[in-house]
């Protein structure tokens, strides 16, 4: 039993941010519902990691029937995730108000990537602009070179997937106190505003030079916070920022060039990362894992997803598992007492139409009528 076993979260389908944060909420024991539109690619190839736990329905959500099997789910729903644009759920005609008129506890969560209001509400976007426009894409990167794209961890996830994950968990504890639903605005620009938090504080506290990539501290502008290739071509990543975890690098490292000394000299910073890259040169990457693994030297290799589900370190934490074949990370958080589990892999296209209609009270004379319409379709297994 999951920390979030007996609720009913209704899933519209989407992509990145939306299909996380259902998969974390159906990993916590929620009965995850996602509703496909008609003819969509099939889940187990579109959704093969994120659609676990989930519940395949397919409504066309354009017809009267498929609308009001959509509400009827509703009514039993505490909380629905809505990944479309602002306005499509109100044309579609099961807008908040529609919704929460049927089911005034429900938690509506809409997740966008410019937000429901402002100028650019209705703009077409991806993670990349949602990023680049908070200061975040503009950080990361090399002096003097075009910014990186940090794939889309950032906004899409980051910034999107925990923070509706966050607004969903907030409203559902909210609704059980006041029996009251809401609408829920979770825009990945917000979010990835948040996850800048911190560098925000030190720039205005002129602890950070925001003009300039590779020139604070943690963006790898210091020869102790970087990457650095090794013998044979692959690298490790360095972050002993502490004085007693430094001295534990430089003691493993056999580093006794008293230049090191000055760890903080800014100005330093330049010739001692040419001196660390010489010294993390000598050795392959796996060498230096023997000399650094397990210690207070803040090192680790830097893998490949593929190695990383083969590295020791994770396979004995079991962050990684295998479903049907294929490699997922493990659920997380860890709860000890009502630990989240991978119930099954990821449903085939409609597998759970008919046996999620049935369970929301709908007659069967009317699910067959759906299916003979298309008004929802259903494949087996």
């Amino acid at each position: 039993m999951g920390a979030l076993s007996g609720f009913k979260i209704i899933e519209l389908a989407g992509i990145g941010p939306a299909p996380m944060g259902g998969m974390m909420l159906a990993d916590m024991g929620a009965e995850v519902i996602r509703i496909e539109r008609p003819g969509a690619a099939d889940p187990k190839v579109a959704e093969p990691i994120s659609g676990r736990n989930k519940k395949s329905v397919v409504l066309d959500l354009k017809q009267d029937a498929g609308k009001a099997a959509l509400m009827a789910l509703i009514e039993q729903a505490d909380a629905l995730i809505d990944p479309y644009r602002p306005g499509v759920c109100e044309k579609l005609g099961f807008g908040p108000d529609e919704c929460l008129a049927r089911n005034p506890k429900l938690v509506f969560a809409r997740m966008t990537g410019w937000g429901q209001t402002g100028p650019l509400a209705q703009a077409a976007g991806h993670d990349l602009n949602y990023i680049a426009i908070t200061g975040a894409l503009h950080a990361i990167g090399r002096r003097g070179e075009r910014p990186v794209v940090p794939l889309n961890l950032v906004g899409d996830f980051g910034g999107g997937g925990m923070l509706l994950v966050t607004g969903v968990m907030g409203g559902l504890l909210e609704a059980a106190q006041s029996g009251q639903g809401q609408v829920i605005d979770v825009a990945m620009v917000d979010g990835t505003a948040q996850l800048m938090w911190m560098m925000q504080g030190f720039q205005q506290l002129g602890a950070w030079n925001a003009e300039e990539r590779e020139a604070n501290l943690l963006d790898g502008a210091a020869h102790f916070y970087d990457t650095y290739e090794c013998a044979d071509g692959k690298y490790v990543a360095i972050g002993a920022i502490e004085p007693q975890f430094y001295a534990e690098l430089l003691a493993r490292a056999e580093i006794i060039d008293p230049q090191f000394e000055a760890q903080h000299d800014v100005a330093q910073w330049p010739d001692l990362k040419e001196k660390m890259a010489a010294v993390l040169k000598t050795k392959t990457r796996d060498e230096w894992d023997a000399v650094m693994a397990g210690s207070d030297a803040c090192f680790a290799p830097v893998l490949t997803m593929v190695e990383a589900a083969e590295y020791a370190a994770n396979t004995e934490r079991s962050v990684y598992t295998s479903v049907e074949g294929m490699t997922h990370p493990s659920p997380a958080p860890r709860f000890d007492r009502t630990p989240s589990e991978i119930r099954h892999a990821t449903r085939s296209l409609g597998a759970d139409t008919i046996s999620v209609l049935q369970a929301a009270g709908i007659a069967e004379a009317d699910i067959q009528a759906m299916l003979g319409s298309g008004a929802a379709a259903t494949v087996d297994e």
